[in-house]
């Protein structure tokens, strides 16, 4: 059976669904099979992030109506034979969601695949709700700022509260992503580090994903920035993926600022 993982940070703006496309290719090219889901009803933007807006033509709630098949509705990248995705609906809201078949496709779901990821909706309303209710695990995207660790601890506070898991007895496994870190805003003091922010949230650091134009770029292409080797953004969603899927790596300090000298220095070797 697969693991549910619901991608969460309580607003929008964080860097959530750029997360859930990068950490579903990473696992896949770890020859798992993964699909990624967007729970954001009315909007979809994590089609275009994986370059596969054009090859929608069925959506989740259709899926859930049973006005289509499971099977004709999930879509496989071209990117990777491991790699599915299933579409939000832009013609409905957020009030098309229903628990009973939610948990009917979710179960469908784990029979076919290793990992399952959702992409919960910006905020902490009924989509929200949904997203978390049936998750084996949440990883929680934040941004290095007040407002953003504020609003993760209230999802947080929320998923401990809805979640099928905790009413059954048990608990949630959470997880820990800090993205878009400033090496010299850290250090300078103008950004929080990660060690702040873990005292603060008290949740287990997944990765560190330091800020990366290249990310635009890859967005605007419909290629995830994982695909880029060479990316620093890229290199860091790669190694999250990988402790996903049980592997052992390194977490290299991204907040620190690395001597011009020393860079100079290795490229010249490199």
């Amino acid at each position: 059976m697969g693991i549910v993982i619901a991608v969460i940070s309580g607003k929008g703006g964080v860097g959530k669904t750029t997360t859930t496309a990068n950490i579903g290719l990473g696992i896949s090219s770890n020859n798992k099979r993964c699909v990624v889901l967007d729970f954001d009803i009315g909007q979809r933007n994590l089609d275009m992030l994986l370059g596969l807006e054009n090859r929608v033509v069925y959506d989740i709630v259709q899926v859930m109506d049973e006005e289509v098949s499971l099977k004709q509705a999930l879509i496989k990248s071209k990117m990777n034979d491991n790699f599915f995705f299933l579409a939000a609906s832009q013609s409905r809201d957020k009030s098309a969601l229903e628990s009973p078949k939610i948990l009917k496709l979710l179960t469908s779901l784990k029979k076919e695949f290793d990992f399952i990821i959702l992409d919960a909706p910006a905020g902490i309303e009924s989509g929200y709700e949904h997203t978390i209710e049936y998750a084996d695990t949440a990883i929680i995207v934040v941004n290095p700022e007040v407002s953003s660790i504020r609003d993760a601890d209230r999802a947080i506070g929320i998923l401990d509260s809805k979640s099928q898991k905790v009413k059954d007895g048990s608990e949630v496994n959470k997880y820990l992503i800090i993205n878009r870190i400033n090496p010299k805003m850290v250090q300078s003091g103008e950004m929080l580090s990660s060690e702040d922010i873990i005292d603060i949230l008290s949740i287990p650091l997944l990765g560190k994903v330091p800020e990366d134009k290249g990310i635009i770029d890859a967005s605007n292409q419909g290629k995830p920035v994982i695909l880029d080797k060479k990316s620093p953004a890229g290199q860091a969603y790669e190694r999250i993926s990988n402790r996903l899927c049980g592997i052992d790596v390194e977490m290299p300090d991204v907040e620190v600022v690395k001597s011009g000298f020393i860079n100079k220095i290795r490229g010249i070797f490199n």
